[in-house]
């Protein structure tokens, strides 16, 4: 049985909503003991303190980080505020300084992720070690690629497991840094039952004036809990300055959220019940309705077949996308979902008549 079909409580065994703050690099002592300082002040203490060592940049020259001297620092963290702290891990090298200064909790950066053979190396420098791995999911909105991640670590016998969901990039919206694509945290819950995913709105929207919006969409959503960068003085950040808030600013965020009540594990009320028994009503008709849409569509391809015609005809598809559309969008639906319906309708109908030429050709049977 495969780790995501069973049933156990997955996750880094804190409370819920799980609130991860600090810097999103590590720069000099002070930076970090300011930061705790602050957090005190503000009465805003995380569960657990996050902190970039090793900082992977598109490309050379950028600040990539104080290395492991930085490891050092995160002593003061737990002077100061006594609580767990996370690092990013890049390969096995980055495993060994860290469980060699005693890091509780690791993460694994999206582009890392990308790559099973760097993930794989990580997982065998943790083969046989106790500690809770959280993984951000891949660059590309690719659930296989997270899943697997996941899945590796697993495998070597690490349990204590929670993703990190950071938005995906896409060159064509300019109103993220990472497109927050919320149907895949979403989508890896459903497959992945009890994982924990954990929301970085920080990388979602690369800048602070999004910030709460963002948090409190991944709460509506049902995440589980939000890693939000922070720093004493952000605008003079050694990285990525302008996502991050301070822990004053941090508190008013937590403070302002409405953490919503999952439906997890309680009963829903009489309302919801009626409301969900009348969307299962409208399914059963949908599917009735796909069914006899196909059915039709088996008969274009038999007729098709007698007739010597070919499968796809550019016109008249182009005739239903735009007609459809168009009738979508006047009933309210968005103009992006009514072409992926359709999409995924013409598929599966080309698929069929295909099928049905291969059934009616001895040669390619």
């Amino acid at each position: 049985m495969k780790p995501h079909q069973q049933i156990k409580d997955w996750g880094l065994g804190l409370s819920n909503p799980l609130i991860i703050g600090g810097p999103c690099s590590a720069e000099t002592p002070e930076q970090i003991t300011q930061i705790c300082t602050e957090m005190k002040e503000a009465q805003i203490i995380p569960q657990i303190f996050r902190a970039g060592i090793w900082k992977p940049r598109t490309r050379p020259g950028s600040f990539e980080g104080v290395g492991e001297e930085g490891l050092k620092w995160m002593e003061i963290v737990r002077n100061e505020l006594n609580i767990p702290i996370t690092v990013e891990v890049g390969n096995a090298a980055h495993v060994e300084m860290a469980l060699k200064h005693k890091i509780e909790v690791l993460w694994i950066g999206a582009r890392t992720t990308v790559n099973p053979f760097a993930v794989q190396e990580i997982a065998e420098a943790l083969r046989g070690v106790d500690i809770p791995v959280m993984i951000k999911n891949p660059m590309n909105p690719d659930l296989e690629l997270w899943m697997g991640a996941l899945e590796r670590m697993y495998a070597v016998g690490i349990t204590k497991l929670a993703a990190i969901h950071r938005g995906f990039s896409d060159a064509y919206d300019k109103r993220y840094r990472n497109k927050p694509n919320w149907s895949m945290p979403i989508h890896l819950k459903r497959e992945w039952r009890g994982m924990e995913v954990i929301n970085d709105p920080s990388h979602i929207v690369g800048r602070r004036d999004g910030l709460l919006e963002v948090a409190q969409s991944a709460m509506n959503f049902g995440l589980d809990g939000l890693m939000i960068e922070t720093h004493h003085d952000p605008d003079k950040a050694w990285s990525d300055a302008k996502q991050q808030v301070t822990p004053f600013r941090l508190k008013e965020m937590i403070d302002s959220i409405e953490f919503k009540q999952s439906l997890e594990n309680m009963q829903p009320d009489e309302k919801l019940f009626d409301l969900r028994r009348a969307i299962d009503h409208l399914d059963d008709q949908l599917l009735a309705i796909l069914q006899e849409r196909f059915s039709l569509v088996d008969q274009i391809g038999a007729h098709k077949r007698e007739h010597n015609l070919t499968v796809f005809q550019s016109d008249r598809w182009q005739e239903v996308m735009d007609s459809r559309t168009e009738k979508g969008v006047k009933k309210h639906l968005s103009e992006k979902f009514m072409k992926e319906l359709l999409y995924c309708i013409h598929e599966e109908s080309v698929k069929r008549q295909e099928r049905q030429l291969r059934e009616a050709d001895p040669i390619q049977k």
